[in-house]
C-alpha cells in the first residue's frame, strides 16, 4: 500500500512537518484557554473508497455527522468554519446553536461561517474544496489574522494534507503517511504488538488467489472453524467484509467455489468488484468468532500532539447485517462486566501506535465472548486511525454536558456528580419517515417532549436530518440518567415517529 504524500509542490513535505509543529504550540498555550481566540476549520470528508461508501443509504448526508462540532462556539473567543458538499438547512443548523450553554444564538452565529461547494456529486468534500482554488481563498479569508487555526477532519489522506497547506494550517489527526496501521491488516499487526489477541487469519493478502489459500490453509489449522471473513484493508462499517460459510459450501477448492459461495456483506456488492479492490487495497481473512453470548465492545482513544493519551470512551456496538458485521450504533458506556479491561486495552493500543507517530482520535474494535466461567474473551478486530461511528454522539454528549469519562471507574460524570449514559444510532429507518422535513422532526420531538432538555439533561439529540425525508433514515443520541433510561427514551422516540408517520 502506498503510504507517501503526493503532495503538490517542492518542499511540500518540509513546510507541512513546519505547520504540524504550530499545533504543538497550539496545544500548549491556546487548546487549553477557552477564552483564546483561535478558529477551527471543520471539513467533514469521508475521503475513502466511493464504491463501498456508495453501498450506505444517504452517505452524501454523513458530512453533517460532524455538526456536533459547532457546539465548540460555546467557547466565546472561538470560530468555526464548517465546510460541506451541498448547503446545510438553516433549520439544521439553529437546531444546534440552541442547545449552545451559556451562549446566545446571535452572538454564535456572528462566529459561525458555513461554505459549501454546490456540488452533490459523489467523491469526497476534500476533492472538490481542492478543485476550487476561490473557495480556498474564501476559507482563509473568514481567519481572522490574530487567531490561531487548525484543520479537523473526519479522516486523513494526502488529500486531506494538501488542503491544509493550501490553507496554511496544521491539520490535527493521524498522518497518511502511517494509514497502514488503521487498515485491517496493520490492526492485527498492532494489537498483537500491544499484547492482544486477535481472531486466527492472515494479513496482507494481494488478491482473491490469496484468500482462497488463506481459506484453505486457516480451515486445516481449525478443522472445526465454521465461517471465516474476508475484509478489504480499507473497509467502511463494515461494507467491504464477506463470510464464507464452511459449513453450508464446504472446503473452498478452487476460485469458483470461493465466488460461487462467498457472500458480501454490502448487498449490491459483486465478486468482481470485491476481487478488484482486494488487488488494490488488499486485505485480510480470519476465523469468524463464535459464541453463545458474544459482544461487540470499542474504545476511542486520543494521542495529542504532546503525545498524551486518554481513553476518551468505551461502547458496546450494536452491528446487523450480514453475520452481524455492519455497525448500526452503540451504548455509553460499555458493558460494567468488562468495561475496565477495555479500556486498558485501548491504552495498550495506543501506546504502540505513539511511537509510530499517529496523533488524533482512533477507535479500538473488538468481538468478546463470555466464557462458561464467567469471564470474558477478548479479541482485537480493528483499528480506526480516525473519528468514526462513536466519535460524534460523545462528542455531542461532551459539549452538551461538559462532563468526562473516567475509563478507571467506566463511568461518564457532570460537573454536578451525575453520570450520564446514551443510546446512540445512524441508522434508524422507515420508509414511512421519507417526506418528514427537519422542521417537521423538530416539531414533532417539540410537541411530544422527547428532544433534549438542558434543564435535565436528558433527552434525544438528532443528526442526520438532512437524510430523513429521501431516505427515511436519521440518527440519534438518546441521553439519560442510566441505560435503562437512554434505552427507553430511544423506543419513546421511535414510537412517537412510528405514530406520527402512521398511515403516511
Amino acid at each position: 500500500m502506498d503510504t507517501t504524500l503526493h503532495l503538490s509542490f517542492p518542499g511540500a513535505e518540509k513546510r507541512l512537518a513546519t505547520l504540524q509543529q504550530d499545533l504543538v504550540v497550539q496545544f500548549e498555550k491556546y487548546f487549553p484557554d477557552p477564552l483564546a481566540p483561535k478558529t477551527v476549520v471543520i471539513n467533514p470528508s469521508n475521503t475513502l473508497d466511493p464504491e463501498i461508501l456508495a453501498k450506505i443509504s444517504g452517505i452524501n448526508h454523513y458530512e453533517e455527522r460532524l455538526l456536533c462540532m459547532l457546539l465548540l462556539l460555546r467557547k466565546p473567543r472561538t470560530n468555526v468554519i464548517y465546510l460541506s458538499s451541498t448547503p446545510i438547512d438553516k433549520v439544521i443548523v439553529d437546531y444546534y446553536l440552541h442547545l449552545l450553554p451559556g451562549i446566545t444564538t446571535r452572538h454564535a452565529r456572528q462566529r459561525l461561517t458555513l461554505l459549501c461547494c454546490y456540488d452533490s456529486s459523489p467523491r469526497s468534500l476534500t476533492e472538490k474544496i481542492l478543485e476550487r482554488p476561490r473557495l480556498i481563498d474564501k476559507i482563509k479569508s473568514y481567519i481572522p489574522s490574530n487567531h490561531v487555526a487548525h484543520l479537523a477532519g473526519f479522516n486523513i489522506t494526502w488529500l486531506e494534507h494538501e488542503l491544509s497547506l493550501r490553507l496554511g494550517i496544521p491539520l490535527y489527526g493521524c498522518p497518511a503517511s502511517l494509514s497502514y496501521w488503521g487498515t485491517k491488516s496493520g490492526s492485527r499487526q498492532i494489537c498483537r504488538r500491544a499484547g492482544l489477541d486477535v481472531p486466527p487469519g492472515y494479513e496482507d493478502l494481494k488478491n482473491m488467489d490469496d484468500v482462497l489459500h488463506a481459506l484453505q490453509e486457516l480451515k486445516q489449522e481449525y478443522p472445526e472453524m465454521r465461517k471465516a471473513v474476508v475484509k478489504l484493508n480499507d473497509g467502511f462499517s463494515g461494507e467491504g467484509n464477506a463470510v464464507y460459510s464452511f459449513e453450508k459450501a464446504g472446503y473452498p477448492g478452487d476460485l469458483d467455489t470461493l465466488r460461487e459461495n462467498l457472500k458480501m456483506v454490502a448487498p449490491d456488492l459483486t465478486f468482481d468488484v470485491f476481487s478488484e479492490k482486494m488487488a488494490s487495497m488488499h486485505g485480510i481473512v480470519e476465523m469468524f468468532i463464535e459464541g453463545a453470548i458474544k459482544a461487540s465492545p470499542s474504545v476511542q482513544c486520543r494521542i495529542n500532539p504532546l503525545k498524551q493519551i486518554v481513553v476518551i470512551s468505551t461502547h458496546d456496538q450494536m452491528l446487523g447485517g450480514e453475520s452481524g458485521q455492519v455497525y448500526l450504533g452503540a451504548t455509553f458506556p460499555a458493558n460494567p462486566g468488562y468495561v475496565h479491561e477495555i479500556g486498558k486495552m485501548g491504552y495498550q493500543v495506543a501506546e504502540e501506535l505513539c511511537k509510530e507517530g499517529v496523533i488524533g482520535r482512533f477507535g479500538v474494535d473488538f468481538i468478546s465472548v463470555k466464557e462458561p466461567q464467567g469471564w470474558w474473551k477478548h479479541y482485537a478486530i480493528e483499528i480506526n486511525l480516525r473519528k468514526g461511528g462513536t466519535t460524534h454522539p460523545y462528542l455531542m454528549l461532551k459539549f452538551l454536558t461538559d462532563g468526562y469519562y473516567d475509563h478507571h471507574t467506566g463511568l461518564y460524570q457532570m460537573p454536578n456528580g451525575q453520570n450520564r449514559f446514551y443510546l446512540a444510532t445512524d441508522s434508524l429507518q422507515s420508509d414511512a419517515y421519507k417526506g418528514l422535513t427537519p422542521e417537521d422532526l423538530i416539531d414533532i420531538a417539540i410537541c411530544h417532549n422527547i428532544q433534549y432538555d438542558s434543564t435535565t439533561q436528558e433527552g434525544t439529540m438528532f443528526h442526520l436530518l438532512g437524510a430523513l425525508s429521501e431516505h427515511g433514515k436519521l440518527g440519534m443520541v438518546c441521553i439519560g440518567k442510566s441505560a435503562e433510561r437512554a434505552a427507553d427514551l430511544y423506543q419513546a422516540t421511535v414510537d412517537v415517529l412510528d405514530r406520527e408517520t402512521a398511515g403516511f
